[in-house]
């Protein structure tokens, strides 16, 4: 009988019995060929271990060996369906443990790049083996590996049926040329997975405040509330939103973490405060550097980072008149700087008949973005301060007071008016005056300034923040800083044809041949007037006199010089801590003989103290209202108009 593959079932015998005595040799060989017959069926002693099986087939019968088809020298065995072993009880736990030790090592490593599932590792070694020695005849171990993968695996027959070991080096050349996207592969229960693509360059880092400069104070956050996004993740974990990730996966819509951070989390994006605190804080009895001022450092480093603020002054003599320029876009936002102001400061001298209706138009032009903290009033001079709706809690009360430099006159026109507050811990003044007018009467103008540094009595209930260095002859020394504008009424001590040719000669921003002649400039450097005041460079043409609504200067019969009468001074207790930025007229404004003068600050700011009279975001309410209902209302109407020229466009036909 011979197996299916043609190799003959005793071929496997091996004859090795010796032969003893020589006498009966015949005999034997005889009986050992009836034997080998016999033993065909499988019934014989296995061949020796040292025996090779070249000399084993030389004993074969040659019937036998004319029958044999022996393809090479190494016979295989049968072929059988490839059963996978069943794995042991130490194997499977040696897995568990391989797979656990896998998963731990991508958590820990801090290199690993991979998604929350797991990360690819490179292909696990084979789990040990529990067998036992293998003979060392070629033949037994060809008959192990029938009922062994761990020994077919390492045999060259296993080799070339793909075992795991050929598979994992396929593996890692398609890892190296897809240039590292598939990593490997685990064969010990292990499933491929791809690695993350990681961006061609690094990220920038993200900040925890992503708001612009100017929206500087959504996003920021006290410094003893970092922890507390995580604290409300773990105790109240995510509110499910209609805006879920999947949907905005699904409608293909843009975003990226924070904003879906941002509109699924359980608070806004005001800074959020703990109960606890809350519980605890007392914003009228904080201290300097405490975490829970209101006016402490805290809360100043919150809303400006670089402890300054924006500062608007502006001022205007408008010489009485009913009618208000249609715009005021170009006199309060002038668009040199490209962002607006924190503070609005207002004077005006010779104001218009209905004050009211000039706050109001203050408010639509500034817009809802701000509020009116307070305004004031000293006869024909008016002052309103304007600042931002969101910092309007850090101001204390605000107080003023009034002098009059002309008492024989029942109209006050001339004098002064002056406001002042904190805001956090710095104290401002502000002050608008109305000197003496005419050219030689310059004495009487120092006299103004003196009476109103001693007669303005400021502050009043509001402390001073420094008053060791204050003076009680001086309002101005009672405060860290101060802004004097208004119509000084100084003029130049030239004629007015010399005036003229000189503007003539330089009519943009070249004006140094005329300050040469200015009182004031000559004044200040003497010292007897605006002691310790500053002045911002002058480069633009004479706010005064010119003709209503034209840019000519004053043409009638009087023919006065032009001069620069409307001025901004400003003077600190700390040096640079004011920085003007801009300092220039608006002359698209014409309906005064005056041109409206302004200036830009930057006004370095320092932290204060609770335990002083708080305005508590008190501001004017039903301005506010008006204005933007005024604002609204004007924007409807200029859509309407718009749409009207559209449609009422006209048809020539030639």
């Amino acid at each position: 009988m011979s197996t299916p593959n043609g190799f003959p079932q005793h071929s496997r015998v091996c004859l090795t019995r010796s032969m003893e005595g020589g006498a009966v040799q015949d005999l034997q060989a005889k009986k050992a060929g009836k034997a080998a017959k016999k033993e065909a069926g499988g019934e014989g002693a296995p061949p020796k271990i040292g025996t090779p099986i070249s000399e084993t087939l030389k004993l074969l019968p040659e019937e036998f060996k004319a029958n044999m088809k022996i393809k090479s020298i190494t016979p295989r065995p049968p072929r059988k369906p490839r059963l996978e072993r069943a794995a042991s009880l130490d194997e499977k736990s040696w897995r568990k443990w391989r797979r656990f030790r896998t998963s731990q090592e991508s958590l820990t490593d801090p290199n690993e790049t991979s998604s929350s599932n797991g990360s690819l590792q490179e292909a696990s070694p084979s789990p040990p083996t529990r067998g036992r020695a293998s003979p060392c005849n070629p033949c037994c171990q060809q008959d192990s590996s029938h009922s062994s993968p761990d020994a077919l695996e390492a045999s060259p027959v296993g080799k070339s049926r793909g075992g795991a070991s050929d598979l994992g080096k396929r593996a890692s050349e398609i890892s190296s040329a897809f240039g590292g996207l598939l990593r490997g592969k685990g064969f010990a229960g292990g499933k491929p997975r791809l690695s993350q693509i990681m961006p061609a360059r690094p990220l920038p880092p993200m900040e925890l405040n992503v708001a612009s400069h100017s929206l500087r104070t959504a996003n920021r956050i006290d410094s003893d509330c970092l922890d507390y996004r995580h604290y409300s993740q773990h105790k109240f974990g995510r509110v499910s939103s209609s805006l879920s990730d999947s949907k905005l996966q699904g409608n293909g819509t843009l975003y990226d973490n924070c904003s879906t951070d941002s509109m699924k989390s359980t608070f806004s994006v005001l800074t959020p405060i703990r109960a606890k605190d809350v519980r605890s804080r007392s914003y009228l009895e904080g201290s300097l550097l405490a975490s829970g001022a209101l006016m402490g450092a805290e809360e100043l480093s919150r809303y400006f980072p670089d402890r300054n603020i924006g500062i608007f002054v502006a001022t205007w003599n408008m010489q009485g008149q009913k009618e208000l320029p249609v715009n005021l876009d170009d006199f309060l936002l002038p668009t040199d700087p490209d962002f607006a102001q924190d503070m609005y400061v207002i004077g005006v001298q010779e104001g218009c008949p209905d004050r009211r209706e000039w706050e109001i138009r203050l408010q639509e032009t500034l817009g809802p973005h701000y509020v009116l903290l307070h305004s004031a009033a000293h006869g024909v001079l008016y002052m309103s301060v304007f600042i931002r709706r969101d910092l309007i809690w850090f101001c204390s009360e605000v107080e003023y007071a009034t002098v009059t430099t002309r008492i024989v006159s029942q109209i006050k026109t001339k004098g002064a008016l002056g406001i002042c507050f904190t805001f956090f811990g710095t104290s401002f003044l502000f002050i608008t005056s109305h000197f003496t007018s005419g050219d030689s009467k310059v004495n009487e103008r120092k006299l103004d300034y003196n009476k109103t540094i001693q007669a303005l009595t400021l502050p009043k209930n509001v402390p001073d923040t420094n008053p060791y260095r204050s003076s009680s002859s001086d309002v101005t020394t009672r405060f860290d800083e101060v802004f004097w504008f208004g119509d000084f009424n100084f003029r130049l001590n030239k004629d007015r044809e010399t005036v003229d040719s000189i503007l003539n000669q330089n009519p943009d921003t070249d004006v140094s041949k005329l300050l040469v002649y200015d009182q004031l400039t000559s004044e200040m450097s003497r010292g007897s007037i605006f002691k310790g005041f500053q002045e911002a460079d002058i480069h633009f043409r004479p706010s005064y006199k010119f003709d209503i609504g034209k840019d000519s200067y004053d043409t009638t019969s009087k023919q006065r010089t032009p001069s620069y009468t409307d001025r901004v001074v400003f003077r600190s207790r700390y040096k640079d801590d004011i920085q003007a930025v801009k300092y220039s007229s608006c002359p698209v404004i014409k309906t005064s003989d005056h041109r409206p003068v302004f200036a830009l600050f930057r006004v370095k700011l320092r932290p204060g103290r609770d335990n002083i009279p708080l305005a508590a975001g008190q501001f004017d309410r039903d301005l506010y209202l008006i204005g933007i209902r005024r604002r609204t209302t004007r924007e409807l109407q200029k859509r309407l108009e718009q749409k009207d020229q559209r449609s009422s466009s006209i048809c020539s036909i030639s």
